[in-house]
C-alpha cells in the first residue's frame, strides 16, 4: 500500500498573508535568507485539509511504521498520510499544533539545530521565526523530531546547498552535531534542505546508518521507492481542495 507525505513549512490567516513578498527567516544561526510564498499555506486551507483527513478516516503515519513498511516488510492502513513540518517555525505552534491534537493527529517536524532561538519571541506575521527548544519539547505528544542538520540549512543560490558545496567529512560532523540533541528522537531520519541533494549526500546517509530521508519531489511513495529518497508533496497557498483530494487519495 502507498502512501503520500505532505509538506508544510509555514501558516498564515489569510489577513495576514501577502503572496506578492517572500518572509525574512530569524534564527539563531548567523544567516539570513527569505522563505519564498509558495512555501506558506492559509490557516483557513490547513484547516480544511485537516478536517478532510479527518472526516475521511485517515491515519497518520510514524516514522516507525514507515520504517517497519520498508525494512521489515510490514503493510499500512489503507488511507495513510505522513504530515511533516520543516524549520519549525513559530506557525507550528501557534496554528499547527492545535489542529493536530483536537483531531488526535501524529506529524513529524525536522529541526535545524542551530537555528532554534535561545529565547521565546513574540509572533510576527511578516517574519518567519524559529521556535525554542522548549517550545518544540512542549509539542511532543504531537511531533516527533529528525534531523535536519544544525548549520547546514543554507544556500547559496536556489539550486547550490551548503550539503552540495561542503565535503563529506564536515557533513558528517554537522549531522552528528544535529542528532547530539535530545530533542531530536528520530536520529536516523533525515530531509535534505531545500530538497537538494547528491549522490554522495546519499551515500553518506546510508554509511551513517540513516534509514529514511525525503526529498521534496512530488508523488506517492511505495515499496520502490529508495528508502533514502522518499517523496514529499509541497502544499502551497494555491492549492485547492480538489487538487489536495487527488494528492492524498
Amino acid at each position: 500500500m502507498p502512501f503520500t507525505t505532505l509538506l508544510y513549512h509555514e501558516i498564515r490567516e489569510s489577513r495576514m498573508h501577502r503572496p506578492e513578498q517572500a518572509s525574512p527567516i530569524e534564527v539563531k544561526q548567523d544567516y539570513r535568507d527569505n522563505l519564498p510564498p509558495p512555501l506558506f499555506i492559509n490557516l483557513e486551507n490547513f484547516l480544511a485539509q485537516m478536517e478532510y483527513l479527518h472526516e475521511n478516516g485517515f491515519h497518520t503515519l510514524t516514522l516507525s511504521e514507515i520504517k517497519d513498511y520498508y525494512y521489515r516488510g510490514a503493510g499500512l492502513p489503507e488511507k495513510s498520510v505522513l504530515l511533516t513540518f520543516d524549520d519549525c517555525y513559530q506557525s507550528m505552534g501557534l496554528y499547527a499544533y492545535p489542529t493536530l491534537k483536537k483531531y488526535g493527529f501524529h506529524a513529524v517536524a525536522f529541526v535545524v539545530t542551530g537555528w532554534l532561538n535561545t529565547q521565546r519571541k513574540p509572533f510576527d506575521p511578516e517574519k518567519s521565526i524559529c521556535l525554542t527548544v522548549k517550545e518544540l519539547e512542549e509539542m511532543s505528544d504531537i511531533f516527533e523530531y529528525a534531523n535536519h542538520t544544525d548549520q547546514f540549512h543554507t544556500r547559496t543560490g536556489t539550486t547550490v546547498s551548503r550539503m552540495l558545496e561542503a565535503d563529506q567529512e564536515k557533513t558528517s560532523e554537522d549531522l552528528d552535531r544535529c542528532n547530539a540533541s535530545p530533542l531530536v528522537g528520530a536520529k536516523d531520519v533525515f530531509a535534505y534542505p531545500f530538497g537538494l541533494y547528491s549522490d554522495l549526500n546519499v551515500a553518506l546517509l546510508k554509511n551513517k546508518g540513516f534509514k529514511l530521508a525525503f526529498t521534496t519531489e512530488g508523488g506517492s511513495n511505495t515499496k520502490d521507492t529508495p528508502p533514502l529518497l522518499l517523496k514529499r508533496n509541497v502544499i502551497p497557498y494555491s492549492m485547492d481542495m480538489e487538487t489536495f483530494r487527488g494528492i492524498t487519495g
